[in-house]
Protein backbone atom coordinates (compact mmCIF):
# COMPACT_ATOMS: atom_id res chain seq x y z
CA UNK A 1 0.00 0.00 0.00
CA UNK A 2 2.73 2.51 0.80
CA UNK A 3 4.65 2.10 -1.98
CA UNK A 4 1.84 2.63 -4.61
CA UNK A 5 1.02 5.66 -2.34
CA UNK A 6 3.66 7.21 -2.62
CA UNK A 7 4.61 6.14 -6.53
CA UNK A 8 1.08 8.08 -7.22
CA UNK A 9 1.74 11.21 -5.07
CA UNK A 10 4.90 11.85 -6.62
CA UNK A 11 3.74 10.88 -10.06
CA UNK A 12 0.58 12.68 -9.43
CA UNK A 13 2.10 15.62 -8.37
CA UNK A 14 4.40 15.88 -11.39
CA UNK A 15 1.78 15.26 -13.86
CA UNK A 16 -0.75 18.02 -12.96
CA UNK A 17 2.02 20.46 -12.23
CA UNK A 18 2.85 19.57 -15.80
CA UNK A 19 -0.66 20.45 -16.87
CA UNK A 20 -1.66 23.58 -14.55
CA UNK A 21 1.82 25.24 -16.42
CA UNK A 22 0.21 24.73 -19.76
CA UNK A 23 -3.26 25.89 -18.55
CA UNK A 24 -1.88 29.05 -16.53
CA UNK A 25 0.46 29.63 -19.54
CA UNK A 26 -2.72 29.77 -22.22
CA UNK A 27 -4.72 31.61 -19.37
CA UNK A 28 -2.28 34.14 -19.40
CA UNK A 29 -2.19 34.53 -23.21
CA UNK A 30 -5.85 34.68 -23.48
CA UNK A 31 -6.14 31.64 -25.18
CA UNK A 32 -8.46 29.88 -22.43
CA UNK A 33 -10.29 28.33 -26.16
CA UNK A 34 -7.85 25.77 -26.09
CA UNK A 35 -8.38 24.38 -22.52
CA UNK A 36 -10.63 21.56 -23.75
CA UNK A 37 -7.25 20.54 -26.24
CA UNK A 38 -5.27 19.98 -23.57
CA UNK A 39 -8.14 18.12 -21.69
CA UNK A 40 -8.38 15.96 -24.95
CA UNK A 41 -4.64 14.95 -24.53
CA UNK A 42 -4.79 14.06 -20.92
CA UNK A 43 -8.08 12.07 -21.51
CA UNK A 44 -6.37 9.89 -24.49
CA UNK A 45 -3.30 9.69 -21.85
CA UNK A 46 -5.07 8.10 -18.98
CA UNK A 47 -7.19 6.28 -21.33
CA UNK A 48 -3.63 4.21 -23.13
CA UNK A 49 -1.89 4.18 -19.77
CA UNK A 50 -4.63 2.63 -17.66
CA UNK A 51 -5.79 0.15 -20.61
CA UNK A 52 -1.95 -0.39 -21.15
CA UNK A 53 -1.37 -1.42 -17.73
CA UNK A 54 -4.47 -3.90 -17.66
CA UNK A 55 -3.64 -5.44 -21.03
CA UNK A 56 0.38 -5.64 -19.56
CA UNK A 57 -0.90 -7.29 -16.74
CA UNK A 58 -3.93 -9.65 -17.85
CA UNK A 59 -1.20 -11.29 -20.48
CA UNK A 60 1.60 -11.69 -17.76
CA UNK A 61 -1.48 -13.74 -15.84
CA UNK A 62 -1.75 -16.02 -19.00
CA UNK A 63 2.19 -17.51 -18.07
CA UNK A 64 1.86 -17.73 -14.20
CA UNK A 65 4.12 -19.86 -12.48
CA UNK A 66 6.18 -20.29 -16.53
CA UNK A 67 9.78 -19.17 -16.96
CA UNK A 68 7.27 -16.61 -19.27
CA UNK A 69 6.02 -14.64 -16.08
CA UNK A 70 9.94 -14.89 -14.24
CA UNK A 71 11.97 -12.93 -17.22
CA UNK A 72 8.85 -10.29 -17.68
CA UNK A 73 9.12 -9.62 -13.70
CA UNK A 74 12.49 -9.56 -14.17
CA UNK A 75 12.47 -7.41 -17.39
CA UNK A 76 9.50 -4.98 -15.23
CA UNK A 77 11.73 -5.38 -11.88
CA UNK A 78 15.15 -3.61 -14.04
CA UNK A 79 13.30 -1.07 -16.54
CA UNK A 80 11.30 0.66 -13.20
CA UNK A 81 14.31 0.81 -11.19
CA UNK A 82 16.27 2.29 -14.22
CA UNK A 83 13.24 4.46 -15.05
CA UNK A 84 12.79 5.83 -11.32
CA UNK A 85 16.72 6.38 -11.03
CA UNK A 86 16.59 8.21 -14.45
CA UNK A 87 13.41 10.42 -13.84
CA UNK A 88 14.30 11.09 -10.16
CA UNK A 89 17.29 12.60 -10.92
CA UNK A 90 16.50 14.30 -14.28
CA UNK A 91 13.45 16.01 -12.11
CA UNK A 92 16.28 17.07 -10.04
CA UNK A 93 18.23 19.03 -12.69
CA UNK A 94 15.37 19.92 -15.01
CA UNK A 95 12.53 21.42 -13.08
CA UNK A 96 13.95 24.96 -13.01
CA UNK A 97 13.03 25.43 -16.59
CA UNK A 98 10.25 23.20 -16.93
CA UNK A 99 7.83 26.10 -17.31
CA UNK A 100 9.47 28.07 -20.01
CA UNK A 101 10.22 25.13 -22.15
CA UNK A 102 6.27 24.28 -21.60
CA UNK A 103 5.58 27.92 -23.03
CA UNK A 104 8.20 27.46 -25.59
CA UNK A 105 6.51 24.27 -27.33
CA UNK A 106 3.07 25.51 -26.50
CA UNK A 107 3.92 29.09 -28.54
CA UNK A 108 5.02 26.31 -31.25
CA UNK A 109 1.76 24.44 -31.44
CA UNK A 110 -0.25 27.89 -31.41
CA UNK A 111 1.86 29.43 -34.25
CA UNK A 112 1.49 26.64 -36.59
CA UNK A 113 -2.12 27.00 -35.91
CA UNK A 114 -2.63 23.19 -35.17
CA UNK A 115 -5.47 22.59 -32.66
CA UNK A 116 -4.01 19.36 -31.63
CA UNK A 117 -0.63 20.48 -31.21
CA UNK A 118 -1.27 21.13 -27.40
CA UNK A 119 -3.39 18.23 -27.30
CA UNK A 120 -0.41 16.25 -28.17
CA UNK A 121 1.84 18.23 -25.98
CA UNK A 122 -0.39 17.52 -23.00
CA UNK A 123 -0.42 13.65 -24.34
CA UNK A 124 3.01 13.58 -24.28
CA UNK A 125 3.96 14.95 -20.93
CA UNK A 126 1.08 12.86 -18.91
CA UNK A 127 1.74 9.89 -21.33
CA UNK A 128 5.32 10.03 -19.71
CA UNK A 129 4.31 10.42 -16.06
CA UNK A 130 1.88 7.78 -16.76
CA UNK A 131 3.89 4.95 -18.18
CA UNK A 132 6.43 5.39 -15.66
CA UNK A 133 3.49 4.94 -13.06
CA UNK A 134 2.59 2.00 -15.31
CA UNK A 135 5.63 -0.08 -14.79
CA UNK A 136 6.56 1.57 -11.43
CA UNK A 137 2.72 -0.55 -10.11
CA UNK A 138 3.41 -3.89 -12.48
CA UNK A 139 6.99 -3.99 -10.53
CA UNK A 140 5.43 -3.64 -7.16
CA UNK A 141 2.50 -5.95 -8.14
CA UNK A 142 4.23 -8.63 -9.50
CA UNK A 143 6.61 -8.30 -6.39
CA UNK A 144 4.17 -8.02 -3.55
CA UNK A 145 2.22 -11.13 -5.43
CA UNK A 146 4.94 -13.41 -4.64
CA UNK A 147 4.74 -12.45 -0.80
CA UNK A 148 1.19 -12.17 -0.26
CA UNK A 149 -0.99 -13.28 -3.28
CA UNK A 150 -4.35 -12.69 -1.63
CA UNK A 151 -7.61 -10.49 -2.66
CA UNK A 152 -7.51 -8.22 0.36
CA UNK A 153 -3.20 -7.54 -0.47
CA UNK A 154 -4.41 -6.34 -4.08
CA UNK A 155 -7.17 -4.00 -2.44
CA UNK A 156 -4.35 -2.39 -0.39
CA UNK A 157 -2.01 -1.90 -3.28
CA UNK A 158 -5.31 -0.31 -5.20
CA UNK A 159 -6.37 1.76 -1.88
CA UNK A 160 -2.68 3.18 -2.07
CA UNK A 161 -2.70 4.19 -5.03
CA UNK A 162 -6.02 5.84 -4.94
CA UNK A 163 -5.14 7.51 -1.53
CA UNK A 164 -1.72 8.56 -3.37
CA UNK A 165 -3.85 10.13 -6.22
CA UNK A 166 -5.80 11.82 -4.39
CA UNK A 167 -3.62 13.32 -2.38
CA UNK A 168 -2.00 14.55 -5.46
CA UNK A 169 -4.77 16.48 -6.58
CA UNK A 170 -5.81 17.90 -3.63
CA UNK A 171 -2.16 19.07 -3.06
CA UNK A 172 -2.36 20.44 -6.77
CA UNK A 173 -5.70 22.11 -5.94
CA UNK A 174 -4.35 23.84 -3.03
CA UNK A 175 -0.90 25.06 -4.94
CA UNK A 176 -2.43 26.25 -8.30
CA UNK A 177 -6.26 26.87 -7.22
CA UNK A 178 -5.83 28.87 -3.64
CA UNK A 179 -2.00 30.01 -4.07
CA UNK A 180 -0.51 27.86 -1.90
CA UNK A 181 3.15 27.10 -1.36
CA UNK A 182 4.66 23.90 -1.73
CA UNK A 183 9.01 23.55 -1.10
CA UNK A 184 8.51 21.71 -4.28
CA UNK A 185 12.85 21.09 -4.29
CA UNK A 186 12.58 19.27 -0.74
CA UNK A 187 9.22 17.74 -2.03
CA UNK A 188 10.85 15.90 -4.91
CA UNK A 189 14.15 14.66 -2.59
CA UNK A 190 12.39 13.41 -0.11
CA UNK A 191 10.30 11.49 -2.40
CA UNK A 192 12.64 10.52 -4.90
CA UNK A 193 15.41 9.38 -2.01
CA UNK A 194 12.21 7.42 -0.49
CA UNK A 195 11.32 5.81 -4.03
CA UNK A 196 15.15 4.99 -4.72
CA UNK A 197 15.00 2.97 -1.95
CA UNK A 198 12.08 1.05 -3.70
CA UNK A 199 14.57 0.99 -6.47
CA UNK A 200 17.10 -0.88 -5.05
CA UNK A 201 14.59 -3.70 -3.47
CA UNK A 202 13.20 -3.73 -6.80
CA UNK A 203 16.74 -4.80 -8.00
CA UNK A 204 17.44 -7.40 -5.31
CA UNK A 205 13.95 -8.87 -6.35
CA UNK A 206 15.55 -9.17 -10.02
CA UNK A 207 18.79 -10.52 -8.77
CA UNK A 208 16.99 -13.08 -7.08
CA UNK A 209 14.69 -14.03 -10.34
CA UNK A 210 18.48 -14.07 -12.52
CA UNK A 211 19.77 -16.44 -9.49
CA UNK A 212 17.09 -18.94 -10.22
CA UNK A 213 17.05 -18.78 -13.88
CA UNK A 214 20.78 -19.71 -13.76
CA UNK A 215 21.82 -16.64 -15.34
CA UNK A 216 23.92 -15.46 -12.29
CA UNK A 217 25.77 -18.21 -11.07
CA UNK A 218 27.55 -16.69 -8.37
CA UNK A 219 27.37 -15.02 -5.51
CA UNK A 220 24.41 -17.41 -4.35
CA UNK A 221 25.25 -18.16 -1.02
CA UNK A 222 22.23 -17.47 1.75
CA UNK A 223 23.91 -14.98 3.82
CA UNK A 224 20.57 -15.62 6.75
CA UNK A 225 17.35 -17.08 7.56
CA UNK A 226 14.88 -14.82 9.08
CA UNK A 227 11.78 -16.38 8.28
CA UNK A 228 10.88 -17.50 11.50
CA UNK A 229 11.43 -14.49 12.81
CA UNK A 230 9.75 -12.32 10.32
CA UNK A 231 9.02 -14.39 6.89
CA UNK A 232 8.31 -12.19 3.78
CA UNK A 233 5.20 -13.94 3.16
CA UNK A 234 3.90 -12.45 6.22
CA UNK A 235 1.75 -8.97 6.66
CA UNK A 236 4.82 -7.19 8.62
CA UNK A 237 7.31 -9.14 5.97
CA UNK A 238 5.06 -8.32 3.21
CA UNK A 239 5.61 -4.05 4.64
CA UNK A 240 9.60 -4.38 5.02
CA UNK A 241 9.81 -6.07 1.54
CA UNK A 242 7.71 -3.50 -0.05
CA UNK A 243 9.43 -0.61 1.54
CA UNK A 244 12.97 -1.87 1.61
CA UNK A 245 13.22 -4.53 -0.09
CA UNK A 246 13.89 -7.10 2.95
CA UNK A 247 13.98 -11.13 2.19
CA UNK A 248 13.86 -13.47 4.62
CA UNK A 249 17.20 -15.32 3.23
CA UNK A 250 19.23 -13.31 0.78
CA UNK A 251 22.15 -14.23 -1.04
CA UNK A 252 25.23 -12.58 -1.14
CA UNK A 253 24.76 -10.98 -4.58
CA UNK A 254 21.29 -9.41 -3.22
CA UNK A 255 22.63 -7.53 -0.61
CA UNK A 256 25.80 -6.70 -2.43
CA UNK A 257 23.40 -4.76 -5.46
CA UNK A 258 21.36 -3.84 -2.63
CA UNK A 259 23.94 -1.90 -0.55
CA UNK A 260 25.82 -0.65 -3.73
CA UNK A 261 22.42 0.71 -5.34
CA UNK A 262 21.88 2.98 -1.92
CA UNK A 263 24.53 4.07 -1.22
CA UNK A 264 25.87 5.60 -4.58
CA UNK A 265 21.99 6.86 -5.57
CA UNK A 266 21.60 8.19 -2.95
CA UNK A 267 24.23 9.84 -2.52
CA UNK A 268 24.65 10.97 -5.68
CA UNK A 269 20.92 12.68 -5.46
CA UNK A 270 21.68 14.42 -2.33
CA UNK A 271 24.94 16.07 -3.62
CA UNK A 272 23.39 17.18 -6.34
CA UNK A 273 20.40 18.26 -4.91
CA UNK A 274 22.46 20.46 -2.60
CA UNK A 275 25.02 21.33 -5.34
CA UNK A 276 22.07 22.52 -7.75
CA UNK A 277 20.42 24.50 -4.57
CA UNK A 278 23.37 26.84 -4.44
CA UNK A 279 20.76 29.56 -5.79
CA UNK A 280 17.81 28.51 -3.69
CA UNK A 281 19.42 29.55 -0.07
CA UNK A 282 18.63 32.69 -0.58
CA UNK A 283 14.65 31.94 -1.33
CA UNK A 284 12.76 29.00 -0.98
CA UNK A 285 12.44 26.49 -3.74
CA UNK A 286 8.73 26.87 -4.87
CA UNK A 287 5.91 25.91 -7.11
CA UNK A 288 2.94 28.34 -6.77
CA UNK A 289 -0.13 29.49 -9.29
CA UNK A 290 -2.57 32.21 -8.67
CA UNK A 291 -5.57 33.17 -11.10
CA UNK A 292 -6.63 36.31 -9.58
CA UNK A 293 -10.52 36.51 -10.48
CA UNK A 294 -10.28 40.15 -11.67
CA UNK A 295 -7.73 40.21 -13.92
CA UNK A 296 -8.41 36.33 -15.40
CA UNK A 297 -4.30 36.17 -15.58
CA UNK A 298 -2.75 32.98 -14.44
CA UNK A 299 0.73 32.97 -13.46
CA UNK A 300 2.81 29.66 -12.75
CA UNK A 301 6.22 29.53 -11.74
CA UNK A 302 8.93 26.75 -10.86
CA UNK A 303 11.79 27.45 -9.63
CA UNK A 304 14.69 25.34 -7.75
Amino acid sequence: MIPTFVIFLREGIEASMIVAILLAYLQRIGKRSHFRDVYWGVAAALVLVIGGGIAAFELIQQYDGSNIQTYFETTTYLVAAAVLTYMTFWMQRHAKGLSKELERRSDLALSRGNRWGLALLAFQAVGREGLETMVFTLAIVFASSRQAATPVHGNLLLLGAALGLACALIIAYAIFKMGARLNMRRFFRVLGTVLMVFAAGLLADAIENLQQLGWLPFGEHVLWNSSRVVSESSSVGDILHSLLGYADHPTVLQVVVWLAYIIVSVTLFVRLGRGGGHSARSSSATISAQVPPATKEGNLSVEQ
